[in-house]
């Protein structure tokens, strides 16, 4: 039967039980693409998407630190069907203008309830239905649906991570994480350290480093830099000749993802040789004297981590330009002053600024439960990184780390409609992923191999993922140009996938 409580509340007059074919949770740059997919193969289909902001834009309209920006290329990041022009790095105020145009131009807006903060999602097998629970306004709303696309990302909004340094509360001076900056802040003559060396580090530390008196990058560990000029020549010459839009769009994106594909590969067969070619990108905008030891010279291989893109060399024209200088070293405990470091060292500092990274919050941290019983995630394994054994109807949008995260909101957006549509055709109202016979004895292992990919973030979290198999189908491998073929053709009639 239909959720017991949400019934009850109905019936205490707290509120009435709204049904839509498909809810989307989240109105961040997943959720928007995916209503936009919706719309256009599957415009027969009721849907609306639910989102706890005041407004749209996710991860975008989160972030307010200094200079913050994409660190992948709009050509990719952007939606493939709408035409990115501008910079291919772009500021978040210009992603979310990108993003409000998609809204407006395809009438998502009607579709989005803001202010709705998701407390529980139930499966009912008995209806076939999920009930969604949710307090907006400090009113109590529920919703059923056929079909839960869950878009919220993967990390905490509200809870950045914060290592538990010794003598925080002794320093006098501003201490604040990156992801809760206020930036009313002003920077202007002060001293500024920053924690962390990663794609936020290298976002604010020039933008800091244009008012800042000094700013200091404390790192426990060396991180690659891409630095490129801020342009894409293929793009400029296709404008210039009076190619259309649309096309350069398409165009640019394949020459990119190619690129990207190339550069992914030759990280793991020659990547000293890749190294090498990242540092002539870093001596050309600090000059050929630049000394990477021991700051800038990493101990895993290229990719293994997120490679952040830095636009037009700006940390290293800041580096270069002596207004910006780097330790590598682990923090003993913090001062009055400022940070004392491991070897010794007293770095003071005006402000002190954490990028130190999120928590990885699995579902949104959302309690899930299937025919009342509690949903465990690790003790589900993943189809292909968007669906769960067991779990009915559902689907989660995890995009790639190596690739855009949007290319893969496209792909599985083309999937979710596929299937809705194939459900219809066969009269299935409900459908769930199932070990085929040959799986039966696949081991489960943790979400991703430590050897692909293994930031910090995930690598803290990682018993808190659902567990793959060892076959393709069973693991999400971070492979788009693998994936870009395969994904659309997916045997929805397959032994996998059990409809009823």
């Amino acid at each position: 039967m239909a959720d017991v409580d949400s019934l009850q509340r109905v019936a205490a007059g707290q509120g009435s039980v709204e049904h839509f074919d498909v809810l989307i949770v989240g109105a961040g740059i997943s959720g928007i693409g995916s209503a936009y997919h919706l719309q256009e193969q599957c415009p027969q289909k009721s849907y609306a998407i639910l989102e706890a902001k005041d407004t749209f834009g996710g991860t975008w309209e989160t972030h307010k630190y200094p200079g913050v920006r994409s660190d992948s290329d709009l050509y990719t990041f952007g939606y493939r069907f709408k035409p990115w022009i501008g910079a291919p790095i772009a500021s978040a105020e210009e992603i979310l203008k990108y993003m409000g145009e998609v809204i407006d131009e395809n009438g998502i807006g009607d579709h989005i309830r803001y202010g709705h903060t998701i407390t529980r999602c139930s499966w009912s097998s008995a209806d076939n239905l999920w009930t969604v629970e949710a307090i907006a306004n400090g009113s109590h709303k529920s919703f059923t649906c056929n079909f839960l696309w869950m878009c919220q990302g993967y990390y905490d909004h509200n809870r950045p991570y914060l290592p538990e340094w010794e003598g925080i509360e002794d320093y006098k001076g501003l201490f604040v994480h990156a992801m809760k900056w206020d930036p009313a802040t002003d920077v202007t003559g002060k001293r500024v350290l920053v924690i962390g060396s990663g794609a936020t580090a290298a976002t604010v530390i020039p933008a800091f480093a244009e008012k800042a008196a000094h700013v200091t990058m404390l790192q426990r560990s060396p991180t690659y830099f891409f630095c490129s000029p801020n342009a894409n020549e293929l793009a400029d010459r296709l404008r210039q000749i009076g190619i259309d839009e649309p096309t350069i769009h398409r165009v640019v994106r394949a020459q990119i993802m190619f690129d990207q594909d190339v550069i992914t590969q030759r990280c793991l067969t020659e990547p000293d040789v890749v190294v090498e070619e990242l540092r002539a990108l870093i001596r050309a905008y600090a000059g050929d004297d630049f000394e990477f030891e021991p700051h800038f010279a990493p101990k895993y291989r290229p990719w293994q981590q997120r490679l952040a893109f830095v636009p037009d060399g700006d940390i290293f024209q800041a580096i270069a330009a002596g207004k910006v200088s780097a330790v590598t070293d682990t923090i003993d405990r913090f001062t009055e002053k400022g940070v004392l470091t491991a070897s010794g060292e007293e770095l003071e500092a005006d402000i002190i600024v954490a990028t130190t990274g999120f928590n990885l919050s699995v579902l949104g941290d959302i309690p899930f439960a299937v025919d009342g019983k509690p949903i465990d995630w690790p003790d589900t394994t993943t189809y292909r990184g968007m669906m769960f054994t067991g779990v009915p109807n559902m689907l989660w949008v995890f995009g790639y780390f190596r690739a855009s995260w949007t290319l893969r909101v496209d792909m599985l957006g083309d999937f979710v409609c596929r299937l809705l549509n194939h459900m219809d055709a066969k009269g299935a109202k409900r459908v769930e992923v199932r070990f085929r016979p040959e799986d039966h004895n696949m081991p489960r292992l943790p979400w991703i191999e430590g050897e692909n990919f293994n930031p910090n973030y995930l690598m803290r979290d990682l018993d808190k993922m659902p567990r793959r198999g060892d076959k393709v189908e069973w693991q999400h491998n971070q492979d788009y140009w693998r994936e870009k073929d395969e994904v659309p053709k997916i045997d929805l009639d397959g032994a996998e996938f059990a409809y009823s």
